[in-house]
């Protein structure tokens, strides 16, 4: 058994670099189809199951479907610790079956897994929480479980684009620490100091309340018009956050998707206007 979940994230990693619409830390989306954001995740299972359901990718070949922030969240042991490791594998499954059609991308959560920081959800220090809950289950092999799961998290990209425009990641850089984001991270390999503040990845995956000031400047930086981001909290499960920016959560049980058609042109009202929510998807 834990063999078997070590090799599944080594060929989920593996699966992840080679990615045909890969390009650095770019995911490259075509302009045919249809991409599905979702929000974080965090060990919500049925949520990610609606978003499987609604993609159904056996039955859409021109669907594409983008998921982050998978760990840190959800169902506990009976000791209080973390599970969503079990929905991570399941992610990981997902990608080796539509290589180049399923797509994570790297959160704050993952970054803090990676580097072994502290991450504080609900009053619990998250990485503390999965690492007990994963010696329990896999003990003498639960640090060849935990270095698979870095492995895995490491391999995934910063973000997505699609040729309408649109930009698709966790998070983006906080205004006051924009002046240190070195956007070459974007096309050049992953090391582990990208992922440590102030690493680029860190900047780029842990910003929040972004200004206008700075979104007009992110678009022009990467061409772009349009935002689509998680990481800030949604109760209602999505809000508008500047003129040019959606935000979507998709862990509880207000959460939402956006499918957006890659053929299309879209206003920041059209893209509100696009969300589902994920309890109408059975």
């Amino acid at each position: 058994m834990p063999q078997t979940i070590i090799e599944l994230l080594s060929k989920a990693a593996q699966a992840t670099g080679e990615d045909n619409c890969r390009d650095g830390n770019i995911v490259r989306l075509p302009a045919t189809g249809t991409v599905i954001m979702t929000g974080d995740i965090h060990g919500h299972r049925r949520n990610f199951e609606r978003v499987v359901n609604f993609a159904d990718l056996p039955n859409n070949p021109d669907t594409h479907v983008i998921l982050h922030e998978i760990i840190h969240g959800g169902p506990e042991d009976a000791k209080g610790g973390c599970l969503s490791y079990k929905l991570l594998f399941d992610v990981a499954r997902y990608k080796l079956q539509f290589p180049n059609r399923v797509h994570t991308v790297m959160g704050n959560h993952d970054t803090a897994f990676i580097s072994g920081g502290k991450v504080m959800k609900s009053g619990k220090e998250m990485n503390r929480a999965m690492r007990a809950a994963i010696e329990r289950e896999f003990t003498e092999k639960a640090d060849n479980i935990i270095s698979a799961i870095r492995e895995f998290l490491l391999s995934q990209p910063l973000t997505v684009r699609c040729e309408n425009r649109i930009w698709m990641s966790h998070s983006l850089p906080a205004d006051r620490l924009i002046d240190k984001f070195d956007p070459e991270v974007l096309n050049r390999p992953l090391e582990i100091e990208d992922v440590v503040r102030p690493g680029a990845a860190y900047i780029l995956t842990w910003g929040r309340r972004h200004s206008q000031a700075l979104l007009d400047k992110l678009a022009d930086l990467f061409d772009v018009d349009l935002f689509v981001l998680g990481h800030q909290p949604q109760e209602k499960g999505w809000c508008q956050a500047g003129k040019n920016l959606l935000i979507i959560a998709s862990d509880h049980n207000h959460g939402c998707v956006l499918p957006i058609d890659l053929t299309k042109s879209y206003t920041v009202q059209q893209l509100a206007d696009s969300i589902v929510a994920l309890t109408s998807i059975a």
